[in-house]
């Protein structure tokens, strides 16, 4: 009798991918979870623990001493499963060279592998239309390795694993090709992020080690992870060569390393890989929902060039951002996550002091109804459907949105600020922004901007000393360091010394704040001069008239301002500069117009 075929991990994995991308499956996160959980367990060797009780605990999130007598949530869902496989097996998966199978009364997968003659042998999908490849790979061989924490007892303790990703490094030198090596590092954090029991830092904290020597312990500290994942990026033409590692940062040990190389138009092929080798033997379950996106390689290059510039580049990249979007969508327009960026990119400029804001809102709404439409489940289109309604005064619709976004990816920085900025700051309810700040800042740590918008919300609730430290923090070359210092120290009465640091920016918004001071301070008449200076901007006007003590004037310059919108206006009435005007019935009013509740 011949000895028993036995089938590789790799090519059982191939076959798997096959069965998970089909109708039947694809839109089926539950059922393809399940299977996919089994047939790994069965392929890292712990086939014949896959009890009815281990299953309920570890992927249907049933408590340690849930009762399978009464709960029959995994003999249900495995009933489905068999159905399900069967019906591929008739129809799509006929031809397949290997059938995966769930005897019934056991929950340990069978491979049965047809002999490749009888087998339709199918070739790869072309060049412009490939499956997401790199962050998947990436994000694969991690899992497998952290798959083994898990059964050391270092996942039990029920607490996410705080993981960080470094820029990948660009190896060939060229400028030109950074763009790609940062959005590919982008991506590779937000599908990491969709992994419960990770907590992945954000971007922007990662991307303040760009460029730097990178010393895993000290990135390690600075970012409070315990592992970093890092790597490099070589492009050479339309050859590609990617580089990863996982390292454990309490000894600088190497848990993982994957290295790929492949043509350009591959690289969704390779974030596939990735993908497995971290989350398949990863003993976590897949955040629901995350899709597999397809594009084509001139579209997805484009969304990764627009990525980088949103991540290093400030508001200034954001505005940048937008044309290569807008690109990406012409090359394909059912790629999701391209409105997405559009409409996180326009959501940021109309709330922005532009004279076209109408303008941008008509854009914003356009692409976010588009994100949304393609992927309703994709977490950054219901942030940006957040800032949308937040835009249009429509409050409860808003939180929904966020709150949707912060259920579908709970690492995202930029949900919890924009949630904090867009709807609690607006609506006057401060302790739930910092509360949500708080969050944002614990993701991620090192960004200069969250630290910025810590110390502006802790200036308007008077936490002034507090303020100062997050103002402090900031580097000496950010735009708003003495904004934020010198109000920081208005607020702590501390009026010459305010001045000192605002004398020396020319920047607008520091000399309206100079003028606060210079008001108070009893210097009327080079306040009186800095206002005439900046009258074309009302809202930098009425800081000066508020020191001043001048109500109408204050109130008269923020009527000519009304067209920033309730996000804006929410942020400007909370600043306590303004305190003068409150329980004044003109500005109930004037809340009122532009859609604030009192």
């Amino acid at each position: 009798m011949p000895p028993k075929k036995t089938c590789s991990p790799e090519f059982v994995r191939t076959e798997l991918e096959k069965i998970l991308s089909s109708a039947g499956f694809a839109h089926n996160d539950r059922l393809s979870g399940f299977l996919r959980f089994v047939v790994e367990q069965e392929l890292f060797g712990r086939g014949d623990e896959l009890k009815e009780s281990v299953i309920g605990v570890e992927y249907f999130g049933r408590p340690a001493d849930y009762d399978v007598r009464q709960d029959s949530v995994v003999r249900n869902e495995a009933g489905k499963l068999r159905s399900r496989l069967a019906e591929y097996y008739v129809g799509k998966g006929a031809a397949d060279g290997l059938i995966i199978d769930l005897p019934k009364g056991a929950y340990k997968p069978a491979f049965r592998q047809i002999e490749m003659a009888t087998a339709i042998v199918r070739g790869p999908a072309g060049p412009q239309r490939r499956v997401w490849m790199w962050l998947a790979v990436a994000v694969a061989g991690c899992a497998m390795v952290l798959s083994v924490l898990w059964w050391q007892g270092i996942l039990r303790r029920n607490q996410p694993i705080p993981i960080a990703v470094l820029p990948l490094i660009n190896l060939d030198r060229n400028p030109d090709h950074d763009y790609f090596a940062d959005g590919l590092t982008s991506e590779l954090i937000r599908n990491l992020s969709i992994i419960e029991g990770l907590a992945v830092r954000s971007e922007t904290s990662s991307f303040a080690f760009k460029g730097k020597q990178q010393n895993i312990r000290d990135a390690g500290t600075q970012l409070s992870a315990e592992y970093i994942l890092e790597g490099s990026v070589f492009r050479s033409g339309q050859q590609l060569r990617i580089n990863a590692r996982l390292v454990r940062v309490r000894d600088d040990f190497p848990l993982w390393t994957g290295g790929y190389e492949a043509e350009l138009t591959d690289v969704f092929a390779i974030q596939r890989k990735i993908s497995q080798g971290i989350v398949n033997g990863l003993r976590l379950n897949l955040g629901q929902g995350r899709r597999r996106y397809e594009t084509s390689t001139e579209a997805y290059d484009l969304y990764l060039r627009a990525r980088a510039l949103q991540i290093q580049r400030g508001d200034p990249g954001i505005d940048q951002s937008i044309g290569p979007l807008e690109e990406a969508i012409a090359k394909d327009p059912s790629f999701a996550p391209a409105y997405a960026g559009l409409a996180m990119a326009y959501a940021a400029r109309s709330g922005q002091f532009r004279q076209d804001i109408p303008d941008e809102v008509r854009k914003l709404r356009a692409a976010v109804e588009q994100a949304v439409r393609l992927d309703p489940l994709l977490a950054e289109a219901h942030a940006a459907l957040g800032m949308l309604y937040a835009r249009d005064a429509q409050w409860v619709e808003s939180e929904k949105s966020f709150r949707r976004a912060i259920e579908l990816d709970p690492g995202s920085s930029a949900s919890h600020t924009g949630f904090a900025l867009n709807l609690l700051r607006s609506l006057g309810r401060v302790d739930e922004a910092l509360h949500q700040l708080r969050i944002a800042e614990k993701n991620d740590p090192l960004s200069p901007q969250l630290q910025f918008h810590l110390g502006w919300l802790l200036i308007s609730i008077g936490r002034n000393d507090e303020a100062a430290g997050y103002c402090t923090k900031l580097p000496a070359d950010h735009p708003n360091r003495d904004m934020c210092l010198g109000r920081a120290l208005l607020g702590q009465e501390r009026t010459q010394d305010a001045i000192q640091i605002l004398i020396k920016s020319e920047d607008r918004g520091n000399r309206a704040y100079l003028g606060y001071a210079y008001a108070r301070s009893g210097r009327r008449e080079e306040a009186e001069k800095l206002a005439i200076d900046l009258s074309p901007r009302p809202f930098l006007q009425a800081l000066i008239f508020a020191g001043m003590g001048d109500k109408e004037r204050t109130l008269e310059a923020l009527d000519r301002i009304t067209v920033v919108g309730p996000v804006r206006m929410g942020s400007i009435l909370s600043q306590p500069e303004l305190a003068l005007l409150r329980g004044d019935p003109r500005l109930k009013a004037l809340r009122k117009r532009v859609g604030l509740p009192e």
